[in-house]
């Protein structure tokens, strides 16, 4: 399930804040995106986010603290079940306990359950879905220290998918965000995605990312034009949003006022009107 649409937004402002406004340095993006490095598919021995691993009691311990206590112990009955469960039993109640996750928007917890699935039933959609919330996790997991290891188990589930579709091009998406994101080939992860959109030019999930990519790295117009592409296909509040910090870092300041308002009436958010009602102050003066 996906993040519920204004908690996703404001995952996107604060991201879009701390990385983009006040101009954080990405290492390893300085080279145009569509440089070729002849990079392959899976991830390197040096990649240091490869040692990383992941406890899921602690991931679970972390999310049950975040959760209701009735929930909690729904979930812990579900374990327990688990552990006394057949073979053929354990696969519904892992469904179940992901689910339960699911239900609650806790991501990185519910990513075990349907990594368990995946290696009972290993087919294409299953690590998919894993992987898909692994990234979640990664992405908006509480306990930062779990973020390298969530990483990794995201790579190697949409790696596992690659195995049984070396065609699936959200796997390739998904494997690309990761490794631009946390390892230390930035580079190859560009390779995959610009791949992506060769072959599915309007990839709504390659191009927000390669947008997103192109501003950390300063290059603006080539973020513009991503950011148009999401929004013909899919005319989010977030991509007109960062549509909007595009134009304002280019200097077009009309433009950007535009995007910025059409991102404030989509999202109705409060949060996101006064941030951008401010913004469009600034840009007016």
């Amino acid at each position: 399930m996906m993040l519920k649409s204004k908690q996703y937004i404001l995952i996107g402002i604060v991201a879009l804040l701390v990385v983009v406004l006040y101009n954080l340095d990405i290492k390893g993006l300085v080279k145009q995106e569509g440089e070729n490095e002849g990079m392959q598919n899976t991830a390197t021995s040096n990649d240091k986010s490869q040692t990383v691993e992941v406890e899921a009691a602690s991931v679970i311990s972390v999310s049950k603290q975040m959760i209701n206590e009735s929930l909690a112990a729904d979930i812990e009955k579900l374990e327990k079940d688990l552990a006394a469960a057949s073979a053929d039993e354990k696969i519904s109640l892992q469904e179940q306990i992901a689910k339960k996750w699911d239900d609650v928007n806790q991501s990185a917890a519910a990513a075990f359950s349907y990594e368990s699935i995946a290696k009972a039933k290993p087919t294409l959609k299953n690590w998919l879905i894993a992987g898909d919330r692994f990234t979640e996790g990664y992405q908006n997991f509480r306990d930062t220290t779990a973020t390298l290891g969530l990483l990794n188990k995201a790579i190697n589930a949409y790696n596992k998918a690659i195995e049984i579709d070396s065609t699936n091009l959200d796997a390739k998406t998904g494997l690309g965000v990761a490794y631009v994101t946390g390892t230390q080939n930035p580079m190859q992860g560009i390779q995959l995605l610009l791949g992506v959109v060769k072959e599915d030019p309007k990839n709504e999930k390659a191009n927000m990312n390669l947008g997103m990519f192109s501003m950390k790295s300063g290059q603006f117009q080539k973020a513009v034009d991503r950011f148009k592409t999401v929004i013909a296909v899919k005319p989010t509040p977030e991509a007109w949003f960062y549509l909007g910090t595009s134009y304002e870092n280019l200097g077009q300041k009309s433009e950007a006022v535009l995007a910025y308002e059409k991102s404030k009436e989509l999202a109705a958010d409060p949060s996101l009107t006064e941030f951008v009602d401010r913004k469009i102050k600034e840009l007016s003066n």
